[in-house]
């Protein structure tokens, strides 16, 4: 659902997509080509709220702020399921881990990759292109350029997924028994692990 707040509507780019049990409110703007999972909450009150293009923000993630704070997710950045960014400016083309919680004015750069259940204390600034992990999180590494190419092509699924979810998501009923011709998915994309496998 999409709320007004104080005489700010959020903005939302056609090409997005957020979801009808995800909350965007207020001082919001969506770019291009962003998706906005079913739980998360977008809330623009306090302060403003930049999605740039591409962005995805999956389910039951929350954003945002300390009162009278403006925050900016650039372009590509990839939220994971159940992360809290409160106050953060998150660099373009990095990825947020599941249940990742980033507190006030800190600053993930370029290309950074903050691994699952990691703590990010107020006031952090990681440099672009690191390796993020743990409570309190620290930088661990540099991130190669396949790493990067790795988390880059996960997130144009993402960047696909609006288009997709325009086209094709309905509220239907459910089917009562699984249907002899049910297609098979297929498998496109591999797990950090095989992809290290593979190298």
């Amino acid at each position: 659902m999409i709320y007004s707040f104080k005489g700010y509507i959020p903005v939302v780019h056609e090409s997005s997509f957020v979801h009808p049990l995800a909350a965007v409110t207020g001082n919001v703007i969506i770019g291009k080509n962003c998706y906005i999972g079913p739980g998360a909450a977008i809330r623009g009150d306090w302060g403003e709220i930049i999605l740039e293009d591409g962005v995805n923000v999956q389910e039951n993630c929350t954003v945002h702020m300390f009162p009278g704070k403006s925050i900016v997710l650039k372009e590509s950045a990839h939220i994971g399921h159940g992360a809290i960014i409160h106050g953060a400016n998150l660099g373009r083309n990095c990825l947020i881990g599941m249940n990742t919680v980033i507190m006030d004015d800190a600053e993930i750069g370029d290309e950074c990759i903050v691994g699952a259940m990691s703590f990010v204390k107020a006031k952090t600034i990681f440099p672009k292109r690191s390796l993020i992990v743990g409570n309190p999180a620290k930088a661990i590494k540099e991130l190669s350029d396949e790493m990067i190419a790795w988390k880059t092509k996960g997130t144009q699924l993402y960047q696909q997924l609006p288009t997709d979810c325009h086209d094709s998501l309905r509220a239907v009923e459910p089917l009562r028994e699984v249907p002899k011709d049910r297609k098979t998915q297929e498998e496109f994309y591999k797990t950090l692990e095989e992809f290290k496998q593979k190298k």
